[in-house]
């Protein structure tokens, strides 16, 4: 042996050898593409002999995994045909995209959007997010399972590699696809529950709304209120996405209206429907809140929202109304603005079994209102003890439901017996016609 190579160490037959011998197949094929402002692409690996069998293989794995599919999913098996058929194209869409991409090992993985693209969106109703996820874990089984018969000796690990990366981007991309989705359903969810406000609101019922509410997920069950108010500011997206789910945690059912800067939700349920508003009251901007009557169900719920509405309209007449406040605490505002449903019910609750009663109720009220709400006043007027007077008021409280003792409610009283005189002069020419 020389002393050259006693001086380094090596012998001559090495350095040929080191140079010409390849290094282990994964550090042969293991390179990066350097790209200008990102991070390096990992290019895929498998030299001639695996590509051209894994690219054979596909029709191969593509029954392996529809095997599968129907020994190992349930959902799948339950499936109609149609819904299927169109599962099994989408798996042999994944393997014939991993066998394509596999194939030009310079590319990153792209275009595994297409694999979703040969089935319809609607499909998307029939199996879940969690069932795609599935679907695309026994599909990357069945490829690993047969990664040894796919690969060339020494390319088994590379195959592996490869079968993970892909599978990683098929998930992202089934998750995208079920966002898109999700984003679409929610603005024609969006959009199909303004319609249906509208028209409930309208008292448009028919049996096309029906189906409209029915595909809202309105279930029906028990009683409907309508609450109305004001935002305070133009809700985007987020917040209004945020508001009906707020409103379905306050009742069984719900709808929600945004109307520019007026709110109209619908709640039903068998609750407590009044709690349930209340429970909505910092959802509304300022200013008065007015909630509706409870009516029967959500075909009669225009009656809850006509009052609702005009209890809004009226509610700045009353500066100190509560909030939320009753449609019905706001009757003599109401008739203000000229509602004339309002106009009823007053002469209807109040007038009507005033006028009925014995024993002199709506003498007495008139005299109590007519003297400054003054009880001796008012006993001097119709020549009887102000005990007397007091009686009788207590019995108007009873008939009527309005206490004249109270400031606010012998407001109400006070202007249902100026509509019910009103009514009765007008339809005395009528009776004496006759």
């Amino acid at each position: 042996m020389s002393s050259t190579a006693h001086g380094t160490g090596t012998t001559p037959a090495a350095a040929p050898d080191q140079a010409d011998a390849p290094s282990a197949p994964a550090r042969a094929r293991r390179r990066t593409t350097p790209t200008r402002g990102r991070a390096p692409v990992l290019e895929a690996r498998g030299g001639p002999e695996t590509q051209r069998r894994v690219r054979d293989s596909a029709g191969l794995l593509s029954a392996a995994a529809m095997r599968r599919l129907d020994d190992d999913l349930e959902w799948y098996r339950a499936l109609p045909a149609e819904d299927r058929s169109w599962v099994g194209l989408v798996a042999q869409a994944g393997i014939t995209a991993f066998v394509t991409w596999f194939a030009e090992p310079t590319r990153p993985p792209h275009g595994v959007g297409d694999i979703f693209a040969a089935a319809p969106p609607e499909l998307t109703r029939s199996i879940s997010l969690q069932h795609t996820l599935q679907l695309v874990r026994v599909v990357v089984d069945v490829v690993e399972t047969h990664s040894d018969r796919l690969a060339a000796p020494g390319d088994e690990r590379e195959v592996r590699e490869a079968v993970l990366r892909y599978s990683r981007e098929v998930a992202f991309s089934a998750a995208e696809v079920y966002a898109r989705a999700a984003e679409v359903r929610g603005a024609w969810d969006a959009r199909l529950e303004a319609l249906v406000v509208d028209a409930l609101v309208r008292g448009d019922v028919d049996d096309a709304l029906r189906s409209r509410i029915a595909a809202l997920g309105w279930s029906g069950r028990g009683s409907t209120l309508v609450m109305v108010g004001t935002t305070t500011s133009a809700l985007d997206d987020v917040r209004a996405a945020e508001l009906r789910r707020a409103t379905r945690r306050a009742a069984d059912d719900a709808l929600v209206g945004i109307q520019g800067d007026r709110l109209v939700v619908f709640l039903g349920g068998e609750g407590d429907l009044r709690a349930a508003a209340s429970t909505l009251l910092s959802r509304f901007g300022p200013g008065p809140v007015v909630i509706g009557p409870v009516v029967g169900d959500l075909t009669d719920s225009a009656r809850s929202a006509r009052a609702a509405l005009a209890g809004l309209l009226a509610a700045p007449a009353w500066e100190q109304a509560p909030r939320p406040v009753q449609a019905d605490e706001l009757l003599p505002e109401r008739v203000l603005i000229g509602d004339v449903t309002a106009r009823s019910a007053l002469v209807a609750q109040a007038y009507a079994p005033l006028a009925a009663s014995p024993g002199s109720l709506l003498e007495t009220l008139s005299a109590y209102l007519g003297t400054g709400r003054s009880l001796e006043a008012a006993a001097r007027t119709l020549y009887v003890h102000p005990n007397t007077v007091r009686y009788r008021l207590r019995r108007v409280s009873d008939v009527t439901g309005w206490d004249p003792l109270d400031a606010r409610e012998s407001y109400v009283l006070q202007t249902a017996l100026a509509l019910g005189r009103l009514d009765a002069a007008a339809a005395e020419p009528t009776v004496s016609a006759r």
